[in-house]
């Protein structure tokens, strides 16, 4: 049986993360709490807004209202990557080779590991930054699309065009498509592994009842996990045109309780499963087969996030109902 270690926290829990072995939950307060041989409290921000794990998994990014871009290690070293500023920074991400990206307004800037840094300026505001996986391009999502930049070089970008407002973004891993989460309650997808000057095909997933906050893909890239509805929505990416013409999974179903965050296993076909109620399920791809991980607890569940090997998972709430489940008990 799973066991639980809990940690009860004061306020949103925003991300909950592996650092290595060291698990640490953000606030939104502005706090990070790191567990390592005892609690740790850091102050980051005056309020923040967004946080991401970085690449190599041994530090945390993070966006504040304070304009300020922080970074935080495993062992509680804490570096302040862009200092104060009047706008708020409500997007970070993290690329290959130590790149680190973040948002305000409709400015993008890509820092590099030498400390150079690029400027990409969008006509609408970026909402969302996501990394490709290989090469040093960056998708930055906006209203009606998506917008793919090569940090190097004077290359135009590639404008991906859907009306609505696209609100999360996320290439494939193996970098053939990109998804974007929307506030129309919808996922819109690009396939852009075509010919030079081949228009990119859409793919449309729709027919959820709520907004999609939380996405996360299988360990080989075969599919992609959703919330937004009654239970974790899974769309197939492994044949050559994605999901289109093919039904998703459908797995942890609940007939009263939104699914809130998902997160793959980084080791098999298998996807911790959120709730608004504070439950936690293990579910497998390949046969539904479910496994209660956590009951409900306090709150809607906000962050999961899985230890490199797969035998821990950090979870966090809305209420800062947070903790640590051992998945071999």
């Amino acid at each position: 049986m799973p066991t639980v270690a809990p940690l009860d926290l004061d306020g949103h829990c925003m991300a909950a993360a592996f650092l290595g072995d060291v698990p640490v939950f953000a606030l939104a307060s502005g706090m990070v709490h790191r567990l390592d041989h005892g609690t740790h409290a850091h102050e980051l921000h005056d309020g923040l807004l967004t946080a991401a794990r970085s690449q190599d998994g041994l530090s945390l990014l993070s966006g504040g209202e304070d304009g300020k871009v922080m970074r935080i290690d495993r062992d509680g070293t804490i570096t302040e990557i862009r200092g104060p500023a009047r706008k708020w920074v409500s997007v970070v991400a993290s690329g290959p080779q130590g790149a680190v990206a973040w948002a305000e307004g409709r400015q993008a800037t890509v820092r590099l590991a030498d400390g150079t840094t690029r400027e990409l300026t969008e006509d609408r505001t970026v909402e969302a930054i996501g990394f490709a996986p290989k090469g040093m391009r960056v998708a930055l999502a906006r209203y009606n699309g998506v917008s793919l930049h090569w940090v190097a070089g004077s290359a135009r970008p590639v404008d991906l065009e859907w009306k609505g407002a696209h609100s999360a973004v996320t290439f494939s891993p193996d970098g053939r498509f990109v998804v974007t989460a929307m506030q129309e309650n919808a996922l819109h997808g690009w396939k852009i592994d075509g010919k030079p000057g081949d228009e990119p095909k859409h793919m449309r997933m729709t027919g959820y009842p709520a907004k999609i906050k939380s996405l996360s893909w299988s360990v080989k890239g075969r599919w992609l996990a959703s919330s937004g509805a009654i239970s974790a929505i899974v769309w197939p990416f492994s044949g050559k045109d994605g999901p289109m013409g093919k039904p998703p999974l459908e797995l942890g179903l609940r007939s009263d309780t939104m699914v809130t965050c998902v997160a793959c296993h980084p080791a098999e076909e298998l996807v911790a499963i959120g709730f608004a109620d504070g439950m936690v399920l293990a579910v497998r791809l390949a046969d539904s087969r479910e496994a209660l991980l956590r009951r409900p607890g306090k709150g809607p569940i906000s962050s999961l996030s899985w230890r490199a090997d797969g035998r821990l998972l950090a979870f966090g709430s809305e209420t800062g109902d947070c903790g640590v489940i051992d998945i071999a008990g």
